[in-house]
């Protein structure tokens, strides 16, 4: 079931494709490729498989011609098998040029990335950045003004400490750069507004990778303004240090209201998958409460009583049958990915958290009798036995889908 959060910050909607960011509509996952753009096929594919895995917005890289030309054939190729999510374009000290030379990148892209610690230096950096505003106007296209620690406008963090020396209680650094920050994206999307970007066109991010610099500078960056807020803690990293550094500083700022979307930067292991981003980025928000993608199980983590692996073995083979079946499900079966599923592995915990779910089954710990009661819905209804338990248990999932979400539970036919 997805919960509303009592206090979610105010923000103006911004329309990307048929998503919209902020405006009080449901947080956007998003995600980013890591191909070389100009290699359309193969960015085409990867884009599939991240929106397949959930992602609702794509972000690509654009920082050469090559990778510009690409655009148009890549939103052809997506287009002709059926994948519409909107492509983000990501541009980097050269995207003044690219969105000029290459009308058909412009067009093609859903929206713009600027970064405006590097959009130009100098004496062109206002004639560039506002070469790429008026194009993003021209095409009707929002924009993210993404401000990055690792990228910030040297010229205005120089400023801002000597500024800061002359105080006579001068800040700590990290609180003059944090700052810096939030002053970066606001005069920035001031601008943008200047030059006729309308607000509801523009989405704001300060992206850090310390967890609690990046609650600081959204918390404040969210009290100062009402753009629509992407989310992410940068460089997050690889593994369990990624996910629990997204989840820790992304958890806390989304409880409290702020973010409407959001991407998890893990750095992929060799040869991982890199929609694993997507499924981390579900899930924070699933577990709290946010939004509902995929049914979720609960399973217990094994002990003494459980030296069999069998409920460890099931508990896996039915998340990934969960995954698996979710593009079919999603269509075929509304509100599915609100069901609740557990697989338990003794008697202590076992049949009161099979009660809980939808659809839970207890299987037998060690010294335990060779059975495995199935509850549905808070009822026993049966109980398994033998070495078919886990395609019998799948069954009865499939079973419970269609007579509690398809056309079946809707007009009891």
């Amino acid at each position: 079931m997805t919960h509303s959060i009592h206090h979610r910050r105010p923000s103006v909607g911004v329309r990307v494709g048929s998503i919209i960011i902020g405006g009080g509509h449901p947080v956007v996952v998003q995600s980013m490729t890591n191909t070389d753009t100009a290699d359309a096929a193969a960015t085409a594919r990867q884009v599939q498989q991240l929106a397949a895995a959930g992602s609702e917005l794509v972000r690509i890289t654009v920082n050469t011609e090559e990778a510009a030309a690409a655009v148009p054939r890549i939103r052809d190729m997506l287009d002709a098998v059926g994948c519409r999510v909107p492509l983000i374009g990501d541009f980097h000290y050269n995207g003044h040029q690219l969105l000029t030379k290459y009308p058909g990148c412009a067009e093609g892209l859903g929206k713009y990335r600027i970064n405006p610690g590097n959009v130009g230096f100098g004496r062109k950096r206002d004639a560039q950045y506002a070469t790429m505003i008026e194009t993003a106007i021209r095409y009707d296209k929002p924009v993210r003004i993404g401000v990055n620690w690792g990228s910030l406008d040297p010229a205005l963090v120089v400023q801002m400490m000597d500024d800061n020396a002359k105080l006579p209680e001068p800040k700590s650094a990290a609180e003059v750069t944090r700052e810096a920050l939030i002053q970066s994206a606001l005069i920035s999307a001031a601008k943008a507004e200047e030059i006729g970007l309308p607000r509801e066109r523009i989405v704001l991010s300060c992206k850090v990778s310390g967890v609690q610099d990046l609650i600081a500078v959204y918390a404040d960056l969210a009290a100062r303004c009402d753009y629509a807020l992407h989310l992410g803690l940068t460089e997050a990293g690889m593994g369990s240090k990624g996910i629990v550094a997204s989840a820790a500083s992304m958890g806390i700022l989304l409880q409290q209201g702020v973010g409407d979307t959001i991407r998890v930067s893990l750095t992929p292991e060799p040869g991982g998958d890199r929609a694993k981003e997507v499924v981390v980025a579900q899930e924070i928000l699933q577990t709290m409460g946010i939004r509902s993608f995929t049914p979720l199980v609960t399973a217990c983590p094994g002990c003494g009583r459980t030296t069999s692996t069998v409920f460890q073995e099931l508990a896996e083979d039915i998340q990934a049958y969960v995954r698996t079946q979710m593009p079919l499900w999603r269509e075929r079966f509304p509100g599915v990915e609100d069901m609740s599923l557990a697989v338990m592995g003794c008697v202590v915990n076992g049949p009161g958290e099979s009660k809980h779910a939808n659809i839970g089954i207890s299987l037998p710990g060690t010294g335990e009798a060779p059975s495995a009661p199935v509850f549905i819905d808070g009822e026993k209804v049966m109980t398994l036995r033998g070495d078919r338990i886990a395609e019998e248990f799948k069954a009865l999932v499939d079973d419970y889908v269609v007579t509690h979400y398809g056309p079946r539970a809707d007009t009891g036919t």
